[in-house]
């Protein structure tokens, strides 16, 4: 995938002046693809926190009339490969000339204020240097039209030699792979979300119009028939996979007394994945409650295509399947996990607050702090035989959970800022994955800003993005986004959302 990199200048200065921008603006757009990319082959790794999906910043020539603007405009536009565009006034590019061009812009803007030089040349300034170096107001000239036509953008200064700079330019990165993942998504859907639920119906039609995702229900027998249909052969060699891969419990090996729920539940992950693989699928949901002749509720298989970038709602909840796939493409190549989770229960002793997380079976062992374990319990909903899952608990470290809700007049997005835990004391009787965080501020404020949101219960915990992403995310499908914090005060949040209330109300008259 691609970023554009565009200079703006205009045919004022000449053409040699005209040479020396576009060699700098050059230098320039090569010094951010290094920033991004330092590994120098398009690698996913930026400053300090990478550029997670690989990107190569592509220079293209300086812009200088109004008719070469909205060609650039709308090319970008049509190529499936460009992520978005970044752009920078070297000199002064009056910015009439981009009222065309950013009038059709369809793809993300990020509007980098810098220069070629880190340091004044005190000694030798002169007005060619001044003439040539003009994006301190040349910027402002470009910032002004911007805000005039209401462009979405995000706006980062300084030089591209900070890694400060380039760690806000990646951010903007992953969050323009997951707007451009969102595009083409395709989620299956098993069945349909559990009965009388309903923070996890959605309007699926205005979710295709807004994110671009195709959202569909398959009957739970096609995907029994390809369970069934799958070779013992493929299910003995997946099932050496998980022996190598996990600490798998003596009942589950060949020759113990569970050993063919494990071959199951392998099945089930073969026939699962061979259909979302043929269909084009990147994300699904399954329902404990619709199951039609699958013996298990599916656990480990679910958990390991979570492991691989799928996305996944458990019950039948679309919207956190498509926000988990969106952030699992945002973190590629970063450092941390990304699961399926949700608030499960309280630890309320004064001072010592904690949540709780887990699911029935469905954590991502992406998050885990340690090899998991392959395990073998009951489970008392779902009304099937014994489920196959992984246990482990959560690596420690700071990280958000998301929350998508649909409002019906607009999708909502709230994120928590929190800290994962070890646990307190040893769960020897919980045979699920989990994870135990502090919530920022605290988990009062957090528990009622969260409530008067009307954020779900199903969220998304990641380890490795975090506010700065979600926030350019949000801004690039203009979808409101609430954020919980340190500096959270649930008067201030309660404001927040009276303020939200009106903004979203006038602009959808506008």
């Amino acid at each position: 995938m691609k970023i554009w990199f565009l200079t703006g200048s205009q045919g004022l200065y000449g053409e040699a002046t005209l040479r020396q921008v576009a060699e700098q603006s050059r230098r320039i757009a090569s010094a951010l693809a290094d920033g991004l990319n330092p590994d120098g082959a398009g690698g996913p790794q930026a400053g300090p926190r990478g550029a997670g999906p690989s990107v190569e910043v592509e220079w293209r020539p300086v812009l200088t009339d109004a008719a070469a603007i909205r060609r650039a405009c709308l090319e970008a536009n049509a190529d499936d490969d460009c992520l978005g565009l970044i752009a920078w006034m070297h000199t002064f590019s009056p910015a009439k000339m981009w009222i065309a061009g950013l009038d059709a812009l369809r793809k993300p803007l990020l509007h980098l204020h810098t220069q070629a030089n880190v340091e004044l040349p005190w000694d030798s300034i002169d007005m060619d240097f001044m003439n040539l170096n003009q994006a301190a107001h040349g910027d402002r000239e470009f910032g002004h039209i911007q805000s005039r036509l209401g462009v979405p953008r995000k706006t980062v200064a300084g030089h591209v030699s900070d890694p400060a700079v380039v760690a806000r330019v990646a951010a903007w990165a992953r969050a323009a792979a997951g707007r451009a993942e969102l595009a083409t998504l395709k989620v299956a859907r098993f069945g349909d979300n559990m009965r009388d639920v309903a923070v996890t119906e959605g309007d699926k039609v205005e979710a295709q119009l807004r994110f671009g995702v195709s959202v569909n229900t398959y009957g739970v027998t096609e995907l029994a028939d390809a369970v069934h249909a799958t070779s013992d052969a493929e299910v003995t060699a997946l099932v050496k996979e998980y022996a190598e891969g996990y600490r798998v419990a003596p009942e589950l090996l060949p020759g113990g007394e569970r050993h063919e729920s494990l071959r199951y539940a392998a099945r089930i992950e073969l026939g699962l994945r061979g259909f979302l693989d043929a269909g084009g699928f990147r994300a699904f949901t399954t329902n404990f409650e619709d199951l039609g002749a699958l013996r298990q509720l599916p656990g480990i298989a679910v958990q390991r295509l979570m492991a691989d970038g799928y996305g996944f709602g458990g019950e039948g909840d679309w919207k956190t399947s498509v926000l988990l796939r969106t952030l699992k493409r945002m973190s590629e190549g970063l450092p941390g996990g990304t699961s399926f989770m949700e608030d499960y229960t309280y630890h309320l002793v004064p001072g010592e607050e904690l949540i709780l997380g887990a699911h029935m079976l469905e954590v991502c062992p992406s998050i885990a702090a340690a090899t998991p374990s392959c395990e073998i319990h009951p489970l008392s909903i779902g009304n099937r035989e014994d489920p196959v899952r992984l246990v482990f608990d959560a690596e420690p470290g700071p990280a958000v959970v998301v929350g998508l809700a649909d409002l019906g007049d607009r999708f909502r997005l709230v994120a928590n800022e929190i800290d994962v835990v070890p646990p307190p004391h040893p769960l020897p009787r919980l045979p699920v994955a989990r994870a135990v965080w502090r919530p920022r501020p605290d988990l009062r404020t957090s528990a009622e800003s969260w409530l008067i949101a009307g954020a779900p219960h199903h969220t998304v915990l990641s380890a490795s993005v975090g506010v700065e992403e979600l926030t350019d995310l949000a801004d690039m499908l203009g979808v409101e986004l609430l954020v919980i914090d340190a500096a959270t005060t649930t008067r201030r949040f309660a404001a927040e959302l009276r303020w939200n209330q009106a903004y979203h109300r006038l602009a959808q008259g506008l």
